[in-house]
């Protein structure tokens, strides 16, 4: 039975989600701070949590740095920041911080069951050499969200590992930051693209020998990104 962790302090709000997620068959704990939840989910031996609902507006430390100081300390589970900031630079500060999805509140609750389904489902999908694509000697599994180089697996977050997917896919090709925000994201606003800049800075440390010269993240100017997976 997969175990959510509730990080809300608003105590009606958290005990209806508790209540909906049983409802389907979930176990789920509360926890009413950010520092709280860093505690429950990187103590050792941690509970074996295989979801984070996260609000953002928590008293102490909010749930951006939260998930911020998971990633960190390479803590992967998955996060669905639920929160009533839900501007598109919010969302996409999210994503940068290392969450996996991001819903504002209020939103439809079967709407809300549908992507703790859709990220919980992940790690049943989870099968050795599944979905992967080597190049220039490294391998990324999308499966299990890692890259592998030579003897060295480096984790990976499900959004870093979605724009990673949606360059090579357009491998070769330009590809504006416009694109990358409303196919990778959904963000179909005006929105400060610097959040996409800050991915690429991230991933050309992960692929890249020489990330301030990369040859495989090349930037474009004046559009943004373009992946070249055997460069001359």
């Amino acid at each position: 039975m997969p175990r959510v962790l509730i990080v809300e302090d608003e105590q009606h709000l958290a005990e209806g989600l508790r209540f909906n997620l049983e409802a389907e068959g979930y176990q789920a704990q509360i926890v009413d701070t950010g520092e709280a939840a860093l505690e429950v989910l990187l103590e050792k031996p941690s509970p074996p949590f295989d979801l984070v609902v996260l609000d953002v507006m928590l008293p102490g430390k909010d749930g951006f740095a939260v998930v911020s100081e998971l990633r960190a300390a390479r803590q992967f589970v998955p996060v669905l920041i639920l929160t009533a900031r839900g501007r598109p630079e919010d969302v996409l500060r999210g994503f940068a911080a290392g969450a996996d999805d991001y819903l504002p509140k209020p939103t439809e609750l079967k709407i809300l069951l549908a992507r703790v389904g859709g990220l919980l489902r992940r790690s049943e999908w989870l099968r050795p050499a599944a979905d992967q694509y080597t190049f220039a000697g490294k391998t990324i599994d999308f499966d299990t969200l890692e890259l592998r180089v030579g003897d060295h697996t480096l984790p990976m977050t499900l959004m870093e590992a979605n724009l990673l997917r949606y360059l090579i896919a357009h491998e070769g090709k330009a590809v504006s930051r416009k694109s990358m925000l409303e196919e990778v994201w959904g963000v179909r606003e005006d929105t400060d693209t610097r959040a996409i800049d800050n991915f690429i800075v991230r991933l050309r440390r992960y692929i890249e020998k020489e990330p301030a010269h990369p040859k495989h993240l090349r930037t474009v100017r004046g559009v943004g990104y373009k992946f070249i997976a055997e460069p001359r």
